[in-house]
């Protein structure tokens, strides 16, 4: 393992050369779905701007679907994924999008307790804006798919809610091991050394949320991002339900499948509701 190794596995945008489209057309689906749907936006849960959360009621929903946003701890932004409440909400699913500070500004470990408190707020304050509390899965995509494990590894003192209505977790795509990201020109931006490493890596943690896992990367992804998920389905192996490999699926056209019915992705979610 080499620095130019890291960056060919690990910069998704320089993978997939036209990720921009996938932005621009994310951005104008949320708008619309924004502009249509029942929604609650830019909740607040603590004192930063970006201490935000954005909910999607549905009609007799089944449950909660919160979904965590990727862009590697450091860009993007909930109002992004807007247009993914579309598919759920019609499912019969409420939609809680989470925003959390960003890199530099923070250390990754401050973002996960960004995702804690957001978490919490959301338990306590859901049912006041008509989103049930009592089933509930999370997802994210990329660091918001590490974020998604790292809440159910979170100490138990720091949950202010029953870990059982966390019904099924989904990190799509996610980074669970963090030392190849310290040869990563991103890392400046991380500052993450040998320490933070140890203290941010999953595979060896306990876990608080005894939740089924759906587990999931695209096969077209870097050969990193595949062995990532394998590395925790097979550390987390006894609550791990499916590890889906996705054919033809790319790092940003894997979120696509996460809303297409028929999709594995998208089945094996709503199957854990």
């Amino acid at each position: 393992m080499d620095a130019a190794w890291v960056e060919r596995e690990y910069n998704n945008r320089r993978l997939v050369p036209d990720h921009p489209a996938y932005f621009a057309r994310w951005e104008a689906d949320s708008a619309f779905v924004r502009s249509t749907l029942p929604c609650a936006l830019d909740l607040s849960y603590g004192p930063d701007v970006r201490h935000r959360i954005d909910l999607f009621p549905a009609d007799r929903a089944r449950g909660t679907l919160l979904f965590i946003h990727g862009g590697y701890w450091r860009s993007l932004d909930k109002g992004m994924f807007s247009w993914l409440a579309s598919a759920w909400v019609a499912a019969g699913v409420n939609v809680a999008l989470l925003n959390y500070r960003l890199a530099p500004e923070v250390r990754i470990e401050e973002i996960v307790d960004d995702v804690v408190a957001g978490t919490n707020w959301l338990f306590a304050n859901g049912p006041t804006h008509g989103i049930t509390m009592e089933r509930v899965v999370v997802s994210g995509h990329s660091a918001g798919g590490h974020l998604t494990a790292a809440l159910l590894a979170a100490p138990r003192a720091a949950l202010t809610f029953d870990p059982a209505r966390i019904v099924g977790a989904v990190p799509i795509s996610g980074v669970f091991d963090f030392a190849p990201l310290r040869l990563f020109s991103f890392n400046t931006d991380f500052r993450l050394d040998e320490d933070s490493v140890r203290r941010l890596d999953l595979a060896g943690r306990q876990r608080t949320v005894k939740a089924p896992l759906v587990i999931a990367a695209g096969a077209a992804e870097s050969s990193e991002f595949q062995r990532q998920s394998r590395l925790l389905a097979d550390a987390w192996k006894p609550q791990v339900k499916s590890l889906l490999l996705l054919p033809g699926l790319n790092h940003f056209s894997v979120v696509d499948a996460f809303t297409e019915r028929g999709q594995p992705l998208y089945e094996a979610t709503l199957a854990l509701l």
